[in-house]
């Protein structure tokens, strides 16, 4: 995921090395300390008997554990970052046999999906037991994570970092003949709470009908969104952008005027922490308008650096738009608010610093 990527390329005392399955996209993603260990010819057979037949999450083999072990042995690794909580769960294993430190980072989903099972709860549970440092992207996840039986002396905050020279704030203009353009950007899933954007978008519409709405991202929903535009009638104002680079993001938040990310919990449990998209919406200059729902109130506080509405609420959302159409002030204002604080709070060169200092404390040198 690309915010991991920032992550681990931004560090400047500790030297990463990535131990992965597989390597995919090397030209988006250039990095050349990567270690790959493929998966073994029997995985799918091993997942589909936990996962199917006994309904517990599985857990890595002798082999891969063998293989695990020499690849850490080979690079002399001081500690083990495994990057979400579900992942752990399959490298419980190693991090019992690795005689090093180990640290899990969770990210939203990881703490919530799936933990209706007793099976998973337990194997997580384990996991939280068996690793050194727990890495959390918000409070709200500190808090799910209390709640299943964490030790919250070993949870520590670790916010996405958004590298603030990419996304610098400019000053919007806002139109004065109606042809306001809004844009929401993620993965096309149900935790994005797209549906309650499009419903929000149609009664906007009827106030400013030279309205625009941009979605940029790719995911499963994408035909059934494309369907509900017509079922609304206004597949003639939304675009569907399907995957963008992120030069050509920063041009559509550049000539955008209001940012959506109405998010909401997905019924598999699925949340978010702090989405990145939205921070780097923030730093750019643009107002959001957002749900009450999970991190995102650690990042923006209601009517004084976005605004917030009820989760699964479009016609919240949409008064919300409206009004605020009518103070252009309040507008520029929550917009240069919400700058400041992804300054303060999310800058990827100060995360990354943090990050650093986490490492060389747990593998004892000077941070």
């Amino acid at each position: 995921m690309f915010h991991i990527y920032r992550q681990i390329t931004a560090l400047k005392r500790c030297a990463p090395v990535v131990i992965a399955q597989k390597r995919e996209q090397t030209e988006r993603f250039p990095f050349d300390d990567v270690q790959v260990i493929p998966k073994p010819a029997t995985h799918f057979l091993r997942r589909f008997w936990h996962r199917q037949l006994r309904d517990m999450p599985w857990q890595i083999s002798d082999r891969e554990l063998s293989a695990l072990l020499c690849a850490l042995s080979r690079i002399n690794a001081g500690v083990l970052h495994i990057y979400f909580g579900q992942i752990a769960v399959h490298l419980l294993p190693l991090i019992r046999a690795w005689k090093k430190p180990s640290i899990v980072s969770f990210h939203g989903a990881d703490v919530t999906v799936e933990m209706n099972k007793p099976a998973y709860r337990q194997a997580t549970r384990e996991m939280l037991a068996a690793v050194k440092l727990v890495l959390v992207r918000s409070e709200s996840l500190r808090r799910a994570l209390t709640e299943l039986g964490c030790d919250e002396t070993k949870i520590a905050l670790q916010r996405t970092g958004i590298p603030l020279e990419e996304f610098p704030f400019r000053e919007r203009s806002f139109p004065q003949d109606g042809e306001w353009r809004l844009v929401q950007a993620g993965r096309l899933i149900e935790k994005k709470g797209l549906p309650v954007t499009l419903n929000a978008f149609a009664v906007f519409l009827d106030r400013y009908p030279s309205a625009t709405l941009t979605i940029a991202g790719e995911g499963p929903l994408l035909d059934e969104l494309q369907k509900l535009t017509r079922a609304l009638n206004i597949e003639e104002r939304v675009s569907f952008t399907g995957f963008v680079s992120q030069e050509q993001l920063r041009e559509i938040y550049y000539r955008s005027h209001i940012f959506l990310h109405p998010s909401q919990i997905g019924r598999d449990g699925n949340q978010e922490g702090v989405p990145n998209s939205m921070l780097e919406a923030m730093a750019s200059g643009l107002p959001v308008f957002a749900t009450e729902h999970g991190g995102i109130p650690e990042a923006i506080e209601n009517a004084v650096s976005g605004v917030l509405v009820p989760e699964h609420d479009h016609e919240a959302l949409s008064r919300a738009l409206l009004s605020a159409t009518q103070d252009l002030i309040f507008l520029s204002r929550i917009a240069r608010s919400a700058a400041e604080v992804v300054r303060k709070n999310f800058d990827l060169r100060t995360q990354a610093q943090r990050l650093d200092d986490i490492y060389l404390q747990i593998i004892g040198r000077d941070a």
